[in-house]
């Protein structure tokens, strides 16, 4: 953990006899000159080298042993206008004063900045627990991360805000972009399943049969989430004696929208194959089985596929959400896809007149 409040530190300010540097002929620019030449250096002039371009520029300053200390500075000697030497601590002296602190602005705001780095943890659950301390007042026994969970949140570490200061987690850093990006993402999530909705309606010629297909899009959540949870379950390992779990990431996000395309894609290919055998005159319950019979190669084909193509991105620190969403997403959405999908099919259409087989 860090912050960016500036520690107390002082200065030392030469402050001028003008009555000792006027009987002396020392002006205040002499004085100034003086000091920033012995501390900062000057440029004094160049040198141009044979077979050098730019010119070498030549500084002179004094040696750190002299201009690290008030007693060395004070044994400067300043020239007069009368070409006299005078010592620099003969016509002023030294005074120590507080520096200045930086005061940072957000919204026309003041404010403070803490910043920590995370070892085994998201974010959010450091937040929660945080937050539940704030202003807690009783004492309480330090709670082991191991025992904190988002049903138990706060480790016993009381404290509490100065009067007319807040804290706002969302305000900086990898908590704010964490909002704003599944914010984002779940916008571009809605879109996306709106828009697989319109092309679905455009090729079944129904507002109803594309609920029904979609619904393999809820159910690869169903498998992401637990998946992840299991993962680290029985996967997490220590790093530098710190776990190193799978999170949720934004890129995990992506995954299950790109899945949610490959889910809907199964679900056609059933109910095609339902459709076709209905227009031929077999039975519904016989063209529901024979659909999970027939499409169970080229469904579990597709899913393999990407899943074996996803493995090596579980390997990379940021894309492995990605790559394990889909993975777990596949696995769920295709077997509930194979049992669950003709089930509702069978439940909406088999009381009515043509089984939902779109009209010529």
């Amino acid at each position: 953990v860090d912050d960016g409040f500036e520690a107390d530190q002082t200065k030392a300010v030469f402050v001028t006899d003008k009555e000792k540097a006027a009987l002396n002929g020392v002006s205040q620019d002499d004085v100034v000159k003086t000091l920033q030449l012995s501390l900062g250096g000057l440029e004094s002039g160049a040198l141009h080298r044979p077979h050098e371009v730019n010119p070498l520029r030549v500084e002179l300053i004094l040696p750190r042993t002299q201009r690290s200390s008030i007693g060395e500075l004070n044994r400067l000697y300043v020239k007069g206008s009368a070409g006299q030497m005078v010592p620099l601590g003969e016509i002023g002296h030294f005074e120590t004063q507080p520096v200045e602190k930086t005061i940072y602005h957000k919204n026309l705001e003041r404010v403070g900045y803490v910043f920590a780095e995370m070892a085994g943890r998201a974010p959010a659950e450091a937040v929660y627990d945080i937050m539940a301390d704030l202003g807690a007042t009783a004492k309480q026994k330090e709670v082991p991360v191991s025992q904190r969970s988002y049903f138990n949140n706060g480790a016993g570490l009381n404290w509490s805000l100065p009067d007319g200061s807040r804290v706002n987690f969302s305000g900086e850093g990898e908590w704010n972009i964490t909002i704003t990006v599944f914010r984002d993402l779940g916008i571009a999530f809605a879109a996306a399943c709106i828009g697989i909705y319109i092309l679905l309606v455009f090729q079944t010629g129904s507002y109803f049969m594309p609920l029904i297909l979609m619904i393999s899009i809820p159910l690869t959540m169903i498998g992401i989430m637990p998946g992840f949870w299991l993962l680290n379950k029985f996967s997490d390992g220590l790093i530098g004696g710190y776990a190193n779990p799978v999170f949720f990431t934004a890129t995990a996000m992506i995954g299950m929208i790109a899945l949610s395309g490959i889910a809907v894609r199964n679900a056609i290919l059933l109910i095609e194959f339902v459709h076709e055998a209905l227009r031929r005159g077999v039975a519904l319950d016989e063209a529901l089985i024979q659909s999970g019979a027939v499409r169970l190669r080229p469904i579990f084909l597709t899913a393999a596929a990407a899943g074996l193509a996803a493995i090596p991105i579980t390997l990379d620190p940021i894309f492995s959400g990605l790559a394990w969403a889909l993975i777990f997403g596949l696995v769920v959405s295709t077997v509930f896809t194979l049992a669950l999908i003709p089930i509702v099919y069978w439940m909406v259409y088999h009381n009515k007149p043509g089984h939902g087989v779109p009209e010529s």
